[in-house]
């Protein structure tokens, strides 16, 4: 009788001390995404309450990003807990978030300079996300299902 021999590898653990610090500095480039999208919604409240010219752009803009920056916390939180289907979605997000706000944010002559450097200052946060997200060390704490 022939006997097979099976070996496995034993993924890392989202919870390892290992991929903890990643997933804390994510946490933390999130919230900044989220910190700076919401600075941007109050001086839009601001300067509407003030009288200031604000377009529907501003508003739809600037109530938009703290929705997405709140859903990308709660993923990373999850995907930190060791789910991986947020982790799959926060690899996408901190990738393809970033180009869309500059693109969206640079259409000429549809929002104030103010407007495009707060907006591209969360673009920067979510792309420093990516690097860690996408990084070896979290990528090996998700392998891919067979």
């Amino acid at each position: 009788m022939e006997t097979t021999q099976r070996t496995t590898v034993e993924p890392t653990h989202p919870n390892r001390p290992d991929t903890r610090p990643a997933f804390g500095k994510v946490k933390i480039l999130v919230a900044a995404y989220g910190a700076l999208s919401a600075a941007v919604l109050v001086t839009v409240v601001v300067l509407a309450l003030t009288e200031q010219p604000v377009t529907s752009f501003m508003w739809g803009r600037s109530a938009g990003v703290p929705a997405s920056a709140a859903v990308t916390y709660w993923l990373t939180v999850l995907a930190a807990r060791g789910a991986r289907w947020a982790y799959l979605r926060i690899r996408i997000i901190t990738i393809i978030m970033p180009p869309v706000i500059i693109v969206i944010d640079t259409i000429p002559g549809a929002l104030p300079v103010w407007f495009i450097v707060m907006q591209g200052a969360c673009a920067i946060a979510l792309a420093a996300a990516a690097f860690i997200v996408n990084g070896s060390g979290l990528r090996t704490a998700f392998p891919k299902k067979h």
